[in-house]
Formats: C-alpha cells, sequence, structure tokens
C-alpha cells in the first residue's frame, strides 16, 4: 500500500467507515455490506511495486489494462502537432489505476479538459470525455499520454507539474475507477504489444525507440 495513492481514498473510506458504524445500531447485514465495499476500497487503491525493465529506448505501459486499440497513425494536435501512433489501453474497475511514466524524461505539457463521461469502451470517449494530457520530453523524441475518464471514474489525478522531471515507472498520477489511458508513440518506434494483451503500468514493455 502505497500513501499517497491510499490518500486519494479518504474520503471513501471515511463515510464508508462512518456508515458502518451507524449500521451497528441498525442491521448487521448491512455492515457486512459496507465493510465489504471498505475491502473493496483499499483492493481498488492498492499500488504494487513493479520491476522497471532496463533501457533507455524501452517504453513501458503507462496503465494497468487491456490493449483495447492500436492506431497507426493519427495527428496529435496538442503537443507534437504531428502524426503519431496511439495506442490505447481500458482500465476496469478492478485493475491498479495509477499511472506510470513510459519514459525516463521531463513533463513539458499538462492540460486538463473538461467534456462528458462515456463509457470508456464508447469509440467516441477518446474526444468526448474529460482528459489529462501529458507530454514527456526523453532525450530522442516526445511521448502523450492522456488520462481519459469513464462512465465511472470521475475524477483524474494528477501527481506531477510541468517541468517535473520523472524516471520510468515513476508514478505521475491516477484515475479514478475504469477508464482509459493512451500513450501517443512516434510513428518509427516498434510496438511489442498487440491489442487483447494484457499490461502492466511500469513493468511491462509495449513499445520500442528506433535507434
Amino acid at each position: 500500500m502505497r500513501w499517497q495513492t491510499i490518500y486519494e481514498a479518504r474520503w471513501i473510506l471515511l463515510i464508508l467507515v462512518g456508515l458502518l458504524v451507524l449500521s451497528t445500531w441498525a442491521s448487521f447485514w448491512l455492515v457486512g455490506v459496507w465493510a465489504l465495499l471498505i475491502c473493496y476500497t483499499f483492493y481498488f487503491f492498492r499500488d504494487p511495486v513493479r520491476t522497471i525493465p532496463p533501457g533507455e529506448n524501452l517504453v513501458v505501459a503507462a496503465a494497468d489494462g487491456v490493449v483495447a486499440d492500436i492506431t497507426p497513425s493519427i495527428f496529435e494536435g496538442e503537443v507534437t502537432k504531428q502524426d503519431m501512433q496511439r495506442l490505447g489501453i481500458f482500465l476496469s474497475v478492478f485493475d491498479v489505476h495509477t499511472n506510470r511514466a513510459p519514459l525516463a524524461g521531463k513533463i513539458i505539457y499538462r492540460q486538463h479538459h473538461l467534456g462528458k463521461y462515456l463509457d470508456a469502451r464508447h469509440p467516441d470517449a477518446t474526444t468526448l470525455n474529460e482528459y489529462v494530457t501529458w507530454g514527456l520530453e526523453h532525450a530522442r523524441t516526445t511521448l502523450v499520454m492522456r488520462q481519459i475518464t469513464g462512465a465511472i471514474a470521475r475524477r483524474i489525478v494528477p501527481w506531477k507539474n510541468a517541468g517535473d522531471i520523472v524516471e520510468k515507472g515513476q508514478h505521475f498520477g491516477m484515475i479514478r475507477f475504469g477508464s482509459r489511458t493512451e500513450i501517443y508513440l512516434p510513428l518509427d518506434a516498434t510496438l511489442l504489444v498487440k491489442i487483447g494483451d494484457r499490461v502492466k503500468s511500469g513493468s511491462s514493455p509495449v513499445a520500442r525507440l528506433a535507434e
């Protein structure tokens, strides 16, 4: 358990504990319900230690989940303003929801955009939902990461700011409950995953930059 992560659950846990205490005067069945929800909250906000694979050009997953889609070429107009590869990862409510830097580098951009709360698997979620865009300047290229809300996930939590230096696999934020995370890669990067693959943030290689 990591304090910065579990801290984001403080109000949820406080409310659930309060409801559990009140339920002791009314129904033991309700006590069991609130106790299960408290256990699930600790489970959701878990943040396991990850082994970060070495290699300056090896890109790791920014989120836990399933590779939902791969777009070989799409115009990224917010940070790089050029065509890039897009790798979309869908996070269910049972996945770890902390996000980690795919490469070491400097955060050069962070912007929060308001939007809708469509299901993260909806084809329009990537453009219509609320999201935060990150620009990460690596020694050889610039990557773009996007944290996108879902129908249940309504809160994106950034832990870094523009100007911060991050190591590969270091936490930069989290999304509360089911959601989507995207990585935009240069066109000459070699993808190491395919649609349907399950990945873990910080430890699963997803691409390799060109030499």
